[in-house]
């Protein structure tokens, strides 16, 4: 979590944005509830009324991963912070009250940008890292897992969230700060 202020503070510095880090929380009760949410069955979740990153210590998104996988879920949660202190959260909330026949397709771009957000910090850091093609591979196969192939869409089909990870890793750099104007997700 450090890393990651350290990363994105210096960023909204250069875009001469407003930073503050977010609250950090572990839970090891998965069926405990946190911002009004259930932790059953979440790896992690945001919650953006208390700026507050939750993280359950226990389940599938740590027992039997690449350890990769979890670095990849803080920086998810944590682009979720920088949408709320971006606006990205405002608009998106306008436009999903607004347009109820667009929220689902809406949910998954707000998403869909966590993980670009998420590539590109993973992508600004991977050389310190010293993890091999083959982590990478691993870790792609395990977002590809995570994806919503199951009828449910929230998130993204797994390919297109791996899609969003690379290219915000390719890239290295958000789009500029556009609030109600989400990228086109696939």
């Amino acid at each position: 979590m450090k890393c990651l202020d350290k990363s994105w503070r210096g960023y909204f510095k250069r875009a001469k944005l407003r930073f503050g880090p977010p609250d950090v929380r572990y839970v090891d009760d998965p069926h405990d509830t946190q911002c009004g949410m259930p932790l059953d069955g979440v790896d992690a979740l945001y919650c953006h009324p208390t700026h507050t990153i939750v993280f359950t210590l226990t389940g599938r998104w740590i027992e039997g991963r690449t350890d990769l996988y979890p670095f990849k879920v803080a920086a998810h949660e944590y682009a979720h912070h920088l949408q709320t202190l971006t606006g990205v959260r405002r608009a998106y909330e306008a436009r999903h009250r607004a347009e109820p026949r667009r929220r689902a397709e809406l949910r998954r771009r707000f998403e869909l940008q966590a993980d670009c957000l998420a590539g590109v910090f993973m992508g600004s850091v991977y050389g310190s890292l010293a993890r091999t093609g083959a982590d990478w591979a691993a870790l792609k196969d395990a977002v590809r897992a995570s994806g919503d192939e199951d009828g449910h869409s929230s998130h993204g089909k797994g390919a297109t969230r791996v899609s969003w990870l690379e290219r915000g890793r390719r890239t290295l750099t958000p789009p500029p700060a556009t609030p109600g104007r989400p990228r086109r997700a696939r």
